[in-house]
């Protein structure tokens, strides 16, 4: 990862990896040395030094790992600018606003993300971290033996550690992308320049999300994907909601392909020849932005030594976080499970209990939720549709659309919906999936349901502020009691009514 380096980098590279750091002397044995400083890396290192444990966190990179640098922080600062640009741009149209015409300045947009990604760094900073009485140590890290890892000539030795590597994106073997160049998560970012024409490889979140965003920007934006649909991993029509809304603003999508070659010509244009069905084509751009999956981070930091075993998925742990020597866990990306940021938060918190403790927390334990932020947001929490049907299980499916709820009407929002799993005949919620502008932020209501054993019924002895799109949350629960009356019931009641 490189950075143009303007004021705003210089800001962040100045706490995130100070030019004139100096590594501190080692103490003789730490209680945890933590291996990155990503969202796992931190959390671990700072939780543990709250407790009182001596701490050391050695991070070879930046600070902050890719959530401050390269993925959360600076794809919502753009997905925020796309969304009012969009936003000005119907509002005549839809609510009578004035008349907007002609392009806007890109270079702001990012100098704008730049700006606050740097205003946020000091929270992840080496300085913070520091003061918080944690020896942090800038550099190259590896594990030289069971209990002892070395950092720029250093040896630090520990009773525990944690791997919190992180992972980075992984490009598909096909011929000629590495000649042909490309962008990732880790380069978008550097852009100055609107692309004039985006192919985007790969239809997961990040593809998605990227791709309505410069769409709205004004690129003309193509995005390109071996599966029948985007979002594999979400609900199938909660996938369609979001792809209706993504050809609304111009993008178009090749699905179902097969990516034969990349190449790019003196002019710079890229050229990506796809097949379907035995039907051959070239799809030319400008610009390319690989976003198909992830790798974890485990070369180089001496796995071998620490007898510390891998999978094609990354570190293998067992459902404590520990990995095969018992001195050792690893968290977030690199431990090969929900790769999110929130994700890799709990999982540090498991493992200072853990390693520090006598603790027994486990990682299958943990109702995880996620969300991509596309115009609807898509969130989930829970068993999805798919998986239920596919163990076999008892369940009931309840759907309120956003097109019943009255603010989703005022607003214009309409496409979404709420769905909810129950299991058997019960109202204990197996899983939800929430479709609408807020998606992210009302699925914590589901998951602290979840996590706290509450039923469906609770959201609808709950009174929400009206009109809100939480609302559907209680409209679900009154569906749910709707569909108890049975015909015996309704027999029953009429008797009493009489």
């Amino acid at each position: 990862m490189t950075f143009p380096v303007d004021a705003n980098d210089q800001r962040l590279l100045d706490v995130v990896h100070p030019a004139d750091w100096v590594n501190p002397t080692p103490a003789s044995r730490y209680h945890l040395v933590v291996l990155g400083a990503g969202t796992g890396g931190l959390v671990s290192a700072a939780a543990a030094a709250g407790l009182g444990a001596r701490v050391a966190l050695v991070e070879r990179h930046l600070m902050g790992g890719d959530c401050l640098n390269v993925g959360c922080v600076p794809s919502k600062a753009i997905l925020a600018a796309a969304r009012s640009w969009a936003a000005a741009r119907e509002s005549h149209a839809r609510f009578g606003g004035p008349p907007v015409a002609g392009a806007g300045d890109f270079a702001t947009v990012m100098e704008r993300m730049r700006s606050l990604r740097a205003d946020i760094a000091p929270v992840d900073g080496a300085p913070r971290f520091r003061d918080l009485g944690i020896d942090v140590f800038l550099g190259d890290g590896a594990f030289i033996g069971p209990d002892t890892l070395a950092v720029g000539g250093a040896t630090l030795r520990f009773r525990r550690a944690v791997i919190a590597t992180g992972g980075r994106a992984m490009a598909p073997p096909i011929p000629g992308l590495a000649e042909a160049g490309y962008l990732t998560n880790e380069t978008l970012w550097n852009l100055t320049t609107l692309p004039e024409h985006l192919l985007v490889l790969g239809a997961g979140p990040i593809g998605c999300e990227m791709a309505q965003a410069f769409a709205r920007f004004g690129s003309a934006v193509t995005v390109l994907d071996m599966g029948p649909r985007i979002l594999s991993r979400d609900d199938p029509d909660a996938a369609e909601i979001v792809q209706g809304q993504m050809t609304h603003d111009g993008v178009t999508f090749a699905l179902g392909v097969e990516v034969q070659e990349v190449t790019r010509d003196a002019a710079g244009v890229v050229r990506v020849t796809v097949s379907r069905d035995g039907t051959t084509r070239v799809l030319e751009g400008t610009h390319l932005l690989v976003a198909a999956g992830r790798a974890p981070n485990i070369a180089g930091i001496g796995l071998e030594a620490a007898g510390v075993k891998t999978t094609k998925r990354g570190i293998e742990t067992n459902d404590r976080l520990q990995s095969s020597n018992p001195r050792i866990f690893a968290v977030g990306d690199v431990a090969g499970h929900h790769q999110f940021t929130h994700a890799a938060d709990f999982h540090a918190r498991t493992v200072v209990a853990n390693a520090l403790f006598y603790g027994r927390s486990r990682v299958s334990k943990l109702v995880i939720p996620w969300a991509t932020y596309t115009s609807p947001e898509v969130a989930h929490v829970g068993a999805t549709l798919a998986e239920l049907r596919e163990q076999g299980a008892n369940h009931e499916t309840i759907t309120v659309p956003m097109h019943d709820n009255d603010r989703a009407i005022l607003e214009g929002e309409t496409a979404g919906f709420v769905k909810v799993h129950l299991a058997g005949t019960t109202d204990r919620i197996l899983g939800a999936t929430v479709v609408g502008p807020d998606a992210g932020t009302m699925i914590s209501a589901m998951s602290l349901a979840i996590t706290n054993g509450l039923g469906l019924g609770a959201f609808g002895k709950t009174i929400h502020p009206y009109p809100t799109t939480a609302e559907a949350f209680r409209k679900a629960a009154d569906q749910r009691n709707r569909g108890k009356l049975t015909p015996l019931v309704r027999r029953v009641l009429g008797w009493w009514f009489r």
